[in-house]
């Protein structure tokens, strides 16, 4: 997240809002994994982990990787049948998904390291034009490999019950609800996000 350390945004949001203030004081500023893997790898893992339990796709993304030899590339992808990549434990939809982010990334359809100088929306419109990536895994994409600052997933689970609980509310807010209840924490809505995860993982405490 250029120009902004992650720590200033959280202090800011923590200026903000009270409720911030206190998932700032228990959790710490915003934190981020390292990036390890290229945006063709981390898109293709984002696939893989889609709908599944961690341990399950952590297992099935292992034997992908494996398949091609810890190259995950467009080319080595594109390489194999989708009847090869299901042997890794893909479903035939997840093998075909992949498969068709290669071809997108290999025709120039979706040029990856050119990504990082549009828009957010701009990025999710081209990733959204791949069989099987929905705004969901574009967002995602956009937090934790771009690194924007601004990103606000309001159709993630985890975001709107954990914002359910910090905030005290009977029920998570709707996406159209929470959409404009996040107005307040622009331009930091992907920090306001990751607090979210963190009050999501326990019961309601405010």
């Amino acid at each position: 997240m250029a120009g902004i350390s992650l720590k200033r945004a959280s202090d800011e949001l923590a200026l903000r809002d009270p409720i911030m203030a206190t998932l700032a004081q228990r959790h710490g500023a915003c934190r981020l994994p390292k990036r390890r893997l290229t945006p063709f790898a981390a898109l293709a893992r984002a696939i893989v982990f889609q709908q599944l339990a961690g341990k399950a796709a952590a297992a099935i993304h292992a034997r992908f990787e494996s398949l091609l030899c810890g190259e995950v590339t467009p080319e080595a992808v594109l390489a194999l049948s989708p009847a090869h990549l299901r042997s890794a434990g893909l479903s035939q939809n997840k093998a075909l998904s992949i498969a068709d982010l290669a071809a997108h990334v290999r025709d120039g359809a979706i040029a990856l390291p050119r990504l990082g100088r549009l828009g957010d929306e701009e990025i999710v419109e081209q990733l959204v034009q791949v069989r099987g990536i929905g705004r969901w895994t574009a967002e995602m994409f956009l937090i934790f490999e771009l690194r924007r600052l601004d990103v606000w997933p309001v159709s993630d689970h985890g975001v709107r019950k954990g914002y359910q609980a910090a905030y005290g509310l009977a029920e998570a807010p709707r996406p159209a609800a929470l959409l404009a209840l996040g107005e307040r924490f622009r331009p930091y809505r992907s920090v306001a996000a990751w607090y979210c995860w963190r009050a999501a993982e326990g019961d309601a405490w405010v």
